[in-house]
């Protein structure tokens, strides 16, 4: 009854007018109002969410290997700053829906890439230090990136869920670079970042994740006759040949980053014309612990 009352007087106002708000008062009333909320509403929405937490993390417990190619986690180091990682779930866990959905593209890409990777050395640590690999984790029925144990989005979510049904969802993203920006926890995975991604600068983290990965000689090289390349390839194919800027073709692909492979321009020249045999690498599952 209160909120009919309410209304009725807002509408007998502006039906008869009054002396202290004549009729051109009240539209630029109403134009200051709706201004005023479009502008909270648009200011709110441009202020993205911060990673720093991540960032801190990621930048004191995750180190380069000897050979700089990829990098290697501090568990222990984690395990020491585990309330700092809580914190910085937390944070993840208390977004909505719609609140992730009204940030950038690019932001929605790093906030999901970091959820991902920090979910990830939780579950490691949790059952850190008696573990070898994250496949131990699992079992016959269900491997531990189909165990839902993340609150996300007012739901509980799986690794898979977050990787497979989010950044990997056809039409969102669409960029298989991402595969080299996600860590499964193990030395054959691309390295894990030694900062948290960020919206801004999203394409730069891209682009140098896969050239890195693309660069170490221990996940892919030219022998012989054979382009032997990591398992990612064969495993997320389809991805690699969905053109993305204009490359339909695994060989294609590969052909744009050929001097990362350090092949020639005749290697080259063969790889983009799809006559390159490629063998896929075996894959490394031990945990990417530093020794």
């Amino acid at each position: 009854m209160r909120k009919s009352k309410h209304r009725k007087s807002r509408t007998t106002l502006f039906a008869q007018g009054n002396s202290q708000f004549p009729r051109a008062g009240h539209v630029a009333l109403l134009a200051s109002l709706l201004l005023f909320g479009f502008s909270s509403f648009t200011g709110a929405q441009s202020t993205p969410f911060s990673h720093d937490n991540w960032d801190a993390l990621v930048k004191t417990c995750v180190v380069p290997t000897v050979d700089r190619h990829s990098t290697a986690a501090e568990y222990d180091c984690f395990a020491e700053r585990r309330d700092l990682l809580n914190t910085y779930l937390n944070d993840l866990s208390g977004v909505s829906e719609a609140m992730h959905l009204g940030e950038s593209s690019d932001q929605q890409l790093a906030f999901l890439i970091n959820a991902y990777n920090a979910w990830t050395v939780a579950l490691i640590l949790d059952n850190w230090p008696d573990l070898e690999s994250i496949r131990d984790l699992g079992s016959i029925l269900r491997s531990p990136w189909k165990k839902p144990f993340i609150p996300l989005f007012g739901d509980t979510v799986s690794l898979d869920d977050i990787e497979h049904g989010m950044i990997r969802e056809p039409g969102r993203f669409d960029d298989p670079r991402i595969h080299f920006a996600v860590n499964c926890a193990s030395i054959g995975c691309p390295a894990l970042r030694q900062e948290a991604y960020e919206g801004e600068r999203i394409e730069l983290q891209l682009e140098e994740q896969t050239r890195r990965f693309l660069a170490d000689p221990s996940r892919n090289r030219f022998t012989g006759e054979n382009l032997e390349i990591s398992s990612i390839f064969k495993w997320y194919r389809d991805d690699f040949e969905r053109g993305w800027r204009d490359n339909h073709s695994l060989h294609h692909f590969l052909s744009r980053y050929s001097d990362s492979l350090k092949l020639t321009d005749k290697q080259t020249s063969i790889l983009r014309k799809g006559d390159m045999n490629l063998k896929f690498l075996d894959y490394d599952w031990r945990l990417n612990q530093s020794p």
